[in-house]
């Protein structure tokens, strides 16, 4: 039976056009895609990969969801 595991996706445009995509729960679990939608079904596949091959170390971080907060910079 598969786990379900709910994790967080961070998308960047990229300059030259389309989106990069990482887990921010799994080091190298890193895609890209044209659009939003491309870019998370292949970090999905990513993370799947990542995950078929984790320590147990991998998994037990996966509880450890990152905390995400908006930042003000002042730049002279």
């Amino acid at each position: 039976m598969a786990d379900t595991h709910y994790l967080t996706a961070v998308l960047t445009p990229d300059p030259d056009g389309g989106f990069v995509a990482q887990i921010a729960e799994l080091p190298g679990a890193i895609s890209q895609g044209e659009t939003v939608e491309e870019a998370l079904a292949n970090v999905r596949e990513a993370a799947e990969l990542y995950l078929e091959d984790a320590t147990e170390e991998e998994f037990a971080a996966l509880s450890a969801h990152p905390v995400t907060a908006p930042v003000q910079v002042n730049v002279a």
